[in-house]
């Protein structure tokens, strides 16, 4: 297999679905995302609990299948291979997870762990696998010393750094880190933030970001993607879309962060009501019920995300207000 030119996107995700069907109900996890993510880019994912965030992390891995819709990484479309050939994928695409203690076996000392992506490809010899061990360790700021430990004998931010030891033992070429600080304190949080950035800088990492923090999104992200109910509703550059979001649910969930300067506070927007049932969506566009600034169009039609002209220019938003003419 060739890889895809350089200048081509490491990551086409186009029409994406995931559906679970329960007690005859279909519920849309994901209903239609595209987007692309450049080599070395980091994409932040970021919305409320149940928006599709942690799901399209783990679709676009394929750690679950997709209902519909195509991803091509590095210019292969893999929801096309079996599951033998996505393990040779593996090596390229890696995850970590949110709660660094459940995804740790605690049976196992550090080393094992950190080492066990370096056995199941059978990288190297025994020598050579120690000493990359000892390298990664050494890469996450751990001691030399971390790989004879067991997990519990460290505290939230040090098994944090463990698990990105192994999620970057292969060497991969996308990263999806799924929501990895929010199990954290808060004064751990930055530290593991810091790593991840030096880390992207280092290795040429591409990243999906996936956070509801959003002081955390826009610190790591070049661009950033807002999801509402399985559909991605505006992606943009990040410093672009923090400072004039367009997207009425995006404006809404901005005007939350607070501001020491007082020319840059923003009107409150509170949302009424609760998020959807996605198995019951409403028609048309999904967040016409708790809109202030919805249209009679919004109730019947579903915008879809394409080039608007927003105020500060061309981005991309799912919304009938920018519609173009």
């Amino acid at each position: 297999m060739t890889a895809a030119p350089a200048h081509a996107p490491l990551l086409e995700v186009r029409d994406l679905a995931k559906h679970y069907v329960a007690r005859g109900a279909t519920l849309r996890a994901l209903d239609g995302v595209s987007f692309d993510l450049a080599r070395g880019e980091v994409l932040g994912i970021v919305g409320e609990s149940g928006c599709g965030k942690s799901t399209l992390g783990r679709t676009v891995l394929r750690l679950v299948d997709p209902t519909a819709g195509s991803i091509r990484f590095d210019g292969e479309d893999i929801t096309a291979l079996s599951r033998r050939d996505m393990v040779r994928r593996r090596r390229d695409m890696q995850i970590v997870f949110q709660d660094p203690f459940g995804s740790l076996n605690p049976r196992h000392r550090v080393a094992e762990i950190v080492g066990e992506p370096l056995e199941v490809h059978e990288v190297g010899d025994r020598a050579g696998r120690r000493a990359r061990v000892a390298e990664l360790l050494d890469l996450v700021g751990l001691a030399s010393d971390a790989g004879g430990k067991y997990p519990h004998e460290f505290s939230g931010g040090q098994r944090q750094r463990i698990a990105i030891a192994r999620a970057l033992a292969l060497e991969p070429k996308l990263l999806v880190a799924d929501e990895p600080v929010s199990a954290l304190d808060v004064s751990i949080q930055s530290q593991i933030i810091n790593l991840l950035a030096e880390l992207r800088q280092r290795l040429g990492l591409a990243m999906l970001f996936i956070s509801h923090d959003l002081s955390v999104i826009r610190h790591v992200s070049d661009r950033i993607a807002v999801m509402y109910l399985g559909r991605i509703v505006e992606i943009g550059p990040a410093a672009a879309l923090f400072d004039a979001p367009a997207h009425p649910y995006a404006q809404a969930l901005l005007s939350a962060i607070p501001h020491t300067d007082p020319a840059r506070r923003r009107e409150r927007i509170i949302l009424s009501g609760e998020l959807p049932d996605p198995a019951n969506p409403p028609p048309g566009c999904a967040f016409h019920t708790r809109c202030r600034q919805a249209l009679p169009r919004c109730v019947g039609e579903a915008p879809l995300l394409a080039a608007r002209r927003t105020a500060t220019g061309t981005r991309m938003v799912a919304c009938h207000l920018h519609d173009v003419g």
